[in-house]
């Protein structure tokens, strides 16, 4: 598979690739409701209609916490969820026609042993190299303007090694809250020019951006003192990038890395 993308991409690939099925994509999450017999229902629900609506995928994500190992401390919820899931996924093995139910995980190895029998594939994902790290940085900057060169890229992308596609997406979408921090924070502006909030074909010179005190033409106001249309916020910078990657850890650590290839060997091929 394609290293630049991860689990989630995976799934949405597949149901591009099927392109005639009905993709059903839900966080484990959703599913754990805290009103009792709740959750059994909507795992019910979500397997009656993949069966109504077939051909279908059902794609859980983070499904270790609906289906971890029983343990001791286990509530009756989980434990009831978990026989559900069992029993509708028993359902899926005698009418299979047509139902592909596709689940993800970083933690495998706490997967219970016989939800982990009845999924018949395991694929491996591999954290994203360099140059699918460069390619995500762009993908989630998106059309948010900014002052990055490619150099910029590839820096964040050297740098950010050991990160998952959503340790990324969560460190992007941090820095591009910079620039609404600094408005937030300013204690100066300065007119600027820049495109008409009515109309960014005009140009005109009466806006207003952040600035340090000393700044030449720095008028000592907050942002609460700005028109809406007259604010100019800042444009994301390498250092806003920078800021929030050191602050950023990746989720998945060397030990767990360790304990998947471990996984991969130990079951990647059972079934």
């Amino acid at each position: 598979s394609d290293p630049r993308y991860g689990k989630s991409y995976l799934a949405k690939a597949v149901a591009t690739e099927a392109n005639n099925s009905t993709f059903f994509s839900v966080s484990s999450s959703h599913l754990v409701s805290k009103w009792l017999g709740e959750s059994e229902k909507l795992v019910r629900n979500l397997f009656e209609m993949a069966r109504n609506q077939k051909p279908s995928i059902i794609f859980i994500d983070e499904i270790d916490s609906l289906c971890s190992t029983r343990s001791d401390n286990e509530n009756d919820a989980t434990r009831r969820i978990k026989t559900e899931f069992l029993v509708q996924m028993q359902g899926v093995g005698n009418d299979t026609e047509g139902i592909l139910v596709l689940g993800a995980t970083n933690i495998p190895w706490v997967l219970d042993s016989a939800i982990r029998r009845r999924f018949e594939k395991r694929i491996y994902i591999p954290l994203p190299d360099e140059p699918a790290r460069l390619h995500m940085f762009k993908l989630h900057i998106g059309n948010t303007p900014h002052t990055l060169s490619e150099d910029d890229f590839k820096q964040l992308a050297k740098r950010s090694d050991g990160f998952s596609g959503a340790d990324i997406s969560v460190l992007v979408r941090d820095a591009l809250m910079q620039p609404v921090r600094k408005v937030q924070t300013a204690t100066h502006f300065r007119r600027v020019r820049g495109p008409s909030r009515s109309d960014p074909n005009v140009i005109v010179d009466d806006l207003l951006t952040p600035c340090s005190p000393g700044s030449p033409g720095a008028i000592e106001m907050s942002w609460m003192d700005v028109p809406g249309e007259k604010l100019l916020e800042p444009t994301v910078t390498m250092s806003d990038m920078l800021l929030s990657l050191s602050t950023a850890k990746p989720t998945v650590n060397d030990a767990d890395l360790g304990k998947l290839k471990k996984f991969m060997d130990d079951f990647g091929q059972e079934g």
